[in-house]
């Protein structure tokens, strides 16, 4: 794949404005294609926008396929009548500038089931329900199973349910018919609002980049539905599970917990469910940043008794076997391989060998004149960052950075670094990768407090938003002056 010189910013869609409590696809996130219009960006990339899980990660999912419903807006739902303005209630008690997911949650999903009862069966829906049917009837079930067992994990379920025995399955789904219908109703609001805001943004040239975790959650409707591709046990419990080994991160490595696939079961039928997988997120992207993508070269497997990464082994992935598939039944493969961390010479090569761009991250740069992530290291096909999600922002790198960091910045800028938000952005517009990506914090300048996630805490994590008035014209306006000067 090759990229085209262009950039824009990183800004997950929770983290939009607006008076209900987290961000949507409401018109918040029109008016933010706006601004990137006005600031000469040509891409907005999110995180992943499936329903969030443990912890409120959207990397910890319900479901690879479906949408958040917590995305949905209400302000649409006003729109086409399934809502009156005077039910909309906007004084949540919840802090500016952060969700409160728990108490959001509450008052959203409410509104929704109420939205639920006043609408009409249509031949779009009933087309809708057909053409997902594949994920979506699975997910529906999961969903209202999970609502009738106070959340609880699909594991702890009763025995024919959560072994999906057919008379059981059967049975469920006619107790649960209703609660069925009403999942089934928020994709296809998700869906409905999400295209909208798709077409905007390709009319406005401004392209949307995903985020495909590599793994996925155990408490998922994919793992439920398709035990047989991961390593499980007889009681249906992971043997091991994911996680990377000590890193830049954490000292004791990060254990995810997420199940590992069975790839010998997975390519006995092609690689169809990881198929499905990507050409939904197609349907949905027009570029996919993959998360952790060295593990399809090799991953770290960790025995499931373990409490931490460290106890834990290489082993090796599918590699280009799968991609052939993919790519194959697919076609070209818009990919952005995020190859952070330990990276091997074979994650390399099989990156290479796809054609695929990497991350360079210019906060991890500043130390050796060898490092892959200086800019005079760069190459073409890449997509340089000031920063990701797992990163502090720009400002609070460089409050936290050594003594000796700051020196080679400093050096190597050849500047004193009195505005290091700003100095790296330019950096990285400068830089010879086609693509580069701003992390919205970096462009206003804000502190660690600020930051998205902290790898490997479980507070307060997935919750930072915008203010209503951040993103003002002045900004724009100098982002453009930057971006035009360097090319993009």
């Amino acid at each position: 794949m090759q990229l085209q010189r262009a950039s824009g910013l990183l800004l997950h869609a929770t983290s939009l404005p607006g008076p209900y409590g987290i961000g949507d696809l409401g018109p918040e996130a029109h008016r933010f294609l706006r601004f990137l219009e006005d600031a000469g960006q040509r891409a907005w990339q999110v995180l992943p926008l499936n329903p969030v899980g443990a912890g409120n990660s959207p990397y910890s999912s319900y479901s690879a396929f479906a949408g958040e419903p917590l995305l949905i807006s209400l302000d649409r739902l006003v729109d086409v009548g399934l809502l009156h303005p005077d039910e909309l209630d906007s004084g949540l008690g919840v802090p500016d500038g952060r969700v409160v997911y728990g108490v959001v949650r509450e008052h959203k999903i409410e509104l929704l089931r109420r939205a639920h009862t006043r609408f009409s069966e249509s031949a779009e829906f009933e087309a809708f329900l057909a053409r997902k049917a594949a994920w979506l009837d699975d997910y529906a079930l999961f969903m209202a199973l999970k609502d009738a067992h106070n959340g609880d994990g699909w594991h702890t379920w009763e025995t024919d349910l959560a072994a999906r025995a057919p008379a059981a399955l059967e049975r469920a789904r006619r107790e649960l018919r209703g609660a069925i219908h009403f999942h089934a109703w928020v994709q296809f609001c998700f869906a409905g609002q999400y295209d909208a805001l798709k077409r905007e943004a390709s009319a406005r040239g401004i392209r949307i980049i995903g985020d495909l975790p590599i793994f996925v959650a155990f408490d998922s409707a994919d793992v439920w539905a398709h035990p047989d591709l991961f390593h499980l046990d007889a009681a249906r419990q992971p043997t091991v599970v994911a996680g990377v080994p000590p890193d830049y991160f954490s000292a004791t490595g990060q254990l995810w917990g997420n199940p590992l696939y069975n790839w010998d079961a997975l390519a006995r039928d092609g690689y169809a469910w990881w198929t499905m997988r990507l050409s939904h997120a197609l349907s949905l992207y027009d570029l996919i940043r993959i998360d952790h993508f060295r593990g399809f070269r090799a991953y770290w497997e960790v025995p499931a008794t373990e409490t931490t990464a460290i106890n834990g082994r290489w082993v090796p992935g599918p590699g280009l076997a799968l991609f052939s598939a993919l790519s194959a039944q697919i076609g070209d493969l818009p990919i952005i391989a995020e190859d952070l961390g330990i990276i091997t010479p074979d994650v390399e090569h099989l990156r290479d060998t796809l054609g695929l761009p990497g991350m360079k991250v210019l906060q991890f740069a500043f130390n050796d004149p060898t490092n892959p992530y200086l800019p005079h290291n760069h190459v073409p096909n890449s997509v340089v960052y000031t920063g990701t999600h797992d990163n502090d922002t720009t400002r609070g790198w460089w409050e936290h950075a050594t003594d000796n960091e700051r020196a080679f910045a400093r050096h190597y800028l050849d500047r004193p670094v009195t505005d290091p938000s700003w100095d790296l952005i330019r950096t990285a517009l400068s830089s010879v990768s086609a693509l580069a990506m701003l992390p919205v914090q970096d462009v206003l300048r804000l502190g660690s407090e600020h930051r998205m996630n902290v790898p490997g805490t479980e507070e307060r994590n997935w919750e930072w938003r915008l203010t209503s008035d951040a993103l003002t014209p002045g900004l724009a306006a100098r982002l453009r002056g930057l971006t035009e000067l360097y090319g993009r």
